[in-house]
C-alpha cells in the first residue's frame, strides 16, 4: 500500500519538499505499508497533528503524552517517547514552518476484527506544507455554521484522536463557501461538542465554558493548554453541557487546535460576537 502524502507526487511544487525526508515508516524512509495493516483495514490506530516552527515540532511532549495515553486505552503498543522524539527531530530538520503528522496503528493483522495476539504497532511520521490560513482569522475572527451530521456517543473512544474520522469528513463536506471556516458539531443528544477540526470555548461574564468530552469529541492539546492557563490566572472554567441556547447568552466564542492556535468566532448561524478581551 502506497502511503504517499502529497497529491501529484512527493516533491510537489514547494521547493523545500524535495530536500527533506518526507515520510518515515517504522524509522525507515518509505512510502509503503502492508495492505494488511489494521490502520488501513479498520482505522485501528491514533494520530497526532503538530505545528512545526523553525524545524521544531511544537508541544511535542504534550502530543506524545496524549498519544501514549490513547495507545494505553486502546491496548496498542506505544513506540516510546524516545523513538518518536528522535524520528520527529529527524524528519522536521530543515522543514522550517510545516506540519508533522504522527500515526500509530495496531500494525498488520489478518482478516476480522479480533486483535492479533502478538500485534506490533506501525508508526508513520510525515511532513506536510502548512495550511495557508489568512492571518486575520486570528485577529478579526471567522464564521462558523452548525453541521447536520452529528457525533456518535461512545465513552470508550471519547477524547481520543483515533483514525475513524468519517463523522468529521461528512460534516466538512456540508459547505464549500470561502466565507465559512468551520462547522460546529452536536452529538446525537443535541449537545454542541466541537468543530470539525477544533475544540470550542464560550465566554460568558468573564468565565470560560467548554464542552464535556467524556462521551464524544477529541480532547485537543491547545484545549488543555487553555484550561491550564485559565486556572493559573484565576479564570473560572465550566466543563459541561453546551446547548444551542448557550450561544445566545455568550459574550465571546472561539475555537482552538494545534495548527490554528485560537480563532475567534464572530458569526455562528444567527449569532454575532465581538473579538472580546478574554479571547484576545
Amino acid at each position: 500500500m502506497r502511503a504517499r502524502g502529497f497529491a501529484g507526487g512527493i516533491s510537489g511544487e514547494i521547493p523545500w519538499l524535495g530536500q527533506l525526508i518526507l515520510m518515515l515508516i517504522n524509522g525507515h524512509e518509505s512510502e509503503q505499508i502492508p495492505v494488511s495493516d489494521r490502520g488501513f483495514q479498520y482505522g485501528d490506530g491514533l494520530f497526532e497533528t503538530l505545528a512545526v516552527e523553525h524545524g521544531e515540532p511544537v508541544f511535542l511532549i504534550r502530543h506524545l503524552d496524549r498519544l501514549r495515553h490513547g495507545c494505553k486505552r486502546l491496548a496498542i503498543e506505544f513506540p516510546g517517547h524516545d523513538v518518536l522524539s528522535s524520528e520527529a527531530s529527524r524528519i522536521c530538520k530543515g522543514a522550517g514552518r510545516a506540519v508533522l503528522k504522527i500515526i500509530v496503528t495496531r500494525g498488520p493483522g489478518g482478516r476480522g476484527f479480533q486483535i492479533p495476539e502478538k500485534a506490533r504497532s506501525t508508526r508513520v511520521l510525515s511532513i506536510h506544507p502548512r495550511p495557508d490560513f489568512p492571518v486575520d482569522f486570528q485577529s478579526a475572527g471567522i464564521r462558523a455554521i452548525l453541521c447536520r451530521n452529528r457525533l456518535g456517543i461512545n465513552s470508550s473512544l471519547a477524547g481520543l484522536k483515533h483514525m475513524n474520522r468519517l463523522e468529521q469528513i461528512l460534516a466538512r463536506s456540508e459547505w464549500d463557501s470561502p466565507r465559512i471556516q468551520e462547522g460546529l458539531m452536536q452529538d446525537s443528544d443535541g449537545n454542541v461538542i466541537e468543530g470539525t477540526m477544533s475544540n470550542l470555548f464560550l465566554v460568558r461574564n468573564g468565565s470560560l465554558q467548554t464542552p464535556d468530552l467524556s462521551r464524544s469529541g477529541v480532547a485537543g492539546i491547545i484545549r488543555s493548554l487553555v484550561l491550564e492557563i485559565a486556572a493559573s490566572i484565576g479564570i473560572a472554567v465550566e466543563i459541561g453541557r453546551i446547548g444551542l441556547d448557550d450561544f445566545e447568552a455568550a459574550d465571546e466564542v472561539f475555537v482552538t487546535n494545534s495548527l490554528i492556535g485560537v480563532w475567534p468566532v464572530v458569526e455562528f448561524e444567527r449569532f454575532t460576537y465581538a473579538v472580546g478581551p478574554l479571547t484576545r
